[in-house]
């Protein structure tokens, strides 16, 4: 089984909150700054959904 390390570039991120409703995995939750934190990273299972619908880029899945 493999992880994967989530990380939201902030400078990108537009709080538009698509990430966090199509992640079945429910790895993102909005912060007080209006943008996204993977803050559950550990159960992403790299079905890049939310890669699909980020219209700045700011996510990026890392294997470890």
């Amino acid at each position: 089984m493999s992880l994967y390390i989530v990380t939201v570039d902030a400078e990108k991120c537009e709080g538009c909150e698509e990430c966090v409703s199509i992640c079945p995995q429910e790895v993102f939750e909005m912060n007080g700054n209006g943008k996204t934190d993977p803050v559950n990273s550990s159960e992403c299972v790299f079905c890049e959904s939310c890669l699909g619908v980020c219209p700045t880029d700011a996510i990026t899945i890392t294997e470890m």
